[in-house]
């Protein structure tokens, strides 16, 4: 794991406007079970997630960026949106598409996140 950099940060947030206009309710998540990290939600794994933790603000996540590229990115500050992959288990359409309930799929390391507070906030 040469290379490799730990993190930390939101991946999602609640009651938050996201750029595609959805909104994740608290308690969306109920519990939340192990998911793989990604680039972008795509393909293969790029490193893990050692914890995930449901508070007050959101879904935080905690893990270690193990692809060389991503994980220099990441320690550089290049790389630091974060974002969710999902299903939609219960949603209610109004204003916007509130999230009620979803399973989570993913976290992903992403460049420009749905949701712009949805951010690495401590990297090393």
């Amino acid at each position: 794991m040469s290379g490799a950099v730990g993190f930390a940060g939101y991946a999602a947030l609640f009651d938050r406007v996201d750029r595609a206009g959805d909104v994740v309710r608290a308690g969306a998540f109920g519990t939340v079970q192990p998911v793989p990290l990604l680039f972008a939600h795509r393909g293969d794994p790029v490193g893990v997630i050692e914890t995930l933790a449901v508070d007050a603000r959101g879904l935080r996540v905690a893990g270690r960026v193990t692809d060389a590229a991503l994980a220099a990115a990441v320690r550089r500050g290049a790389l630091a949106g974060l974002s969710i992959g999902y299903r939609p288990l219960a949603v209610r359409q109004g204003a916007w598409r509130e999230l009620l309930r979803v399973m989570l799929v993913e976290v992903s390391l992403v460049p420009v996140p749905m949701q712009p507070l949805a951010r690495i906030d401590r990297a090393g």
